[in-house]
């Protein structure tokens, strides 16, 4: 007797196939990496997908967030929240908060190339502060008392001098890290920004001007300017050392440098203020629009700039390569936990115009507005460390 056939009539049923084959299917690749974005005008830090640029995470801080560093192992960044004088430690692979620290008015922060010391500038307080860094922890070395505003530094490549601008007096000021005393300051040039090291001389962007400024360090003598825009801010090297990017925030531009010559090679306008900068492993830039409130994706051979709304007065920015092997975020059980991970909100940026090339600088000297801090969300307990002076009176730049 012939059996009647079955028919798959409930819906669970006829789902059946197609569960099997999720099964067996392989596990989804894990994305490109991370970026964190510091919105120093909403108090928070964003983390996006780098892949789909989608947000996975957003940490609320106290105050202020501008710059961070990476320690010399890579297994933490850190991230200054100068309004608040705290620390902010973070699994850059996942974007897990660790841990809290009280710290007086971190604003620019960078380790020293054998990585024995981490220096930061307090814009606010005027004051460097040298820390020893053990590999675990950070110990208070030497508090220098520098005015005016001391803002973005560089070191020498044998490790024994720190360069910090000083944007109110428009000097650079020497460290020695031997004696943990100043050696000397310069002036410069109105509003020194950013400053990096470069075949025996200091590149520094003249954010009140529309130049960089090339400073021997042994004869402490300007030996050329370089016109790049006005508003000249922050200078990067490609990995690759085959190109400097300057940013001018003013002008809203920025330009590419040849290495050998520091001759303009090309510049690019880039709407919004472009300020700092974090390159991916295909070359591209990823920027923060300080006066929009976005980040954007430069293509720099193409020229295709796409961009996406962030927080308020994005500052600084980091592209993290993702781990090989890196552990899933599994909840955060350090004191100052983060915020829960956040569902994807943003989609991915509809490819904006191409960049238009612009071939001749400015001139004009000018300036552009901050955005105002937002409110403090509630306070986070802080892990013991030096003491931090009172609250800061003005904001950073």
């Amino acid at each position: 007797m012939r059996m009647p056939r079955l028919r798959l009539t409930h819906p669970w049923l006829a789902a059946l196939p197609a569960l099997a084959l999720l099964l067996g299917a392989p596990a989804a690749p894990r994305a490109a990496g991370l970026v964190y974005v510091l919105n120093s005008g909403d108090a928070t830090i964003q983390v996006l997908d780098a892949e789909t640029r989608a947000e996975v995470r957003r940490i609320p801080v106290l105050r202020e967030v501008h710059h961070l560093a990476l320690t010399p192992d890579g297994g933490t960044l850190m991230v200054g929240d100068s309004g608040a004088n705290e620390m902010l430690m973070i699994n850059p692979a996942t974007g897990e908060l660790i841990r809290r620290e009280a710290l007086s008015n971190p604003y620019h922060l960078g380790f020293s190339p054998d990585g024995r010391f981490l220096v930061i500038t307090s814009l606010r307080r005027d004051q460097v502060d040298i820390y020893r860094w053990d590999g675990a922890a950070l110990t208070l070395a030497k508090r220098l008392g520098m005015p005016d505003m001391p803002s973005h530094l560089a070191y020498s490549p044998d490790n024994r001098v720190v360069y910090v601008t000083l944007q109110g007096s428009g000097t650079v000021a020497a460290i020695s890290l031997e004696t943990l005393e100043p050696l000397w300051t310069v002036p410069v040039g109105p509003e020194p920004a950013g400053i990096i090291w470069h075949r025996d001389r200091l590149l520094v962007g003249i954010m009140g001007s529309d130049h960089v400024a090339v400073l021997d360090p042994a004869t402490q003598a300007v030996e050329r300017t370089v016109s790049v825009g006005r508003g000249a801010h922050a200078l990067f090297p490609s990995p690759d050392g085959s190109t400097i990017y300057v940013t001018s925030r003013v002008d809203s531009r920025i330009t590419l440098l040849d290495p050998a010559s520091l001759e303009v090679v090309r510049s690019l306008k880039v709407p919004g203020g472009p300020d700092c900068i974090s390159i991916d492993p295909q070359g591209r830039l990823w920027v923060t629009l300080r006066w929009q409130g976005r980040i954007g994706v430069l293509d720099v051979e193409t020229g295709k700039l796409e961009t996406q709304r962030v927080g308020r007065s994005p500052h600084g920015i980091l592209y993290a390569a993702a781990a090989s092997a890196a552990p899933e975020a599994a909840g955060n059980t350090a004191a100052g936990s983060a915020a829960p991970a956040t569902p994807a909100a943003t989609a991915s940026p509809a490819p904006a115009p191409a960049v238009a090339p612009v071939t001749a600088p400015a001139k004009a000297p000018g300036t552009a507005p901050g955005a105002a801090p937002a409110a403090a969300p509630p306070p986070a307990p802080a892990v013991a460390a030096p003491p931090a002076a009172g609250a800061p009176a003005a904001p950073a730049r």
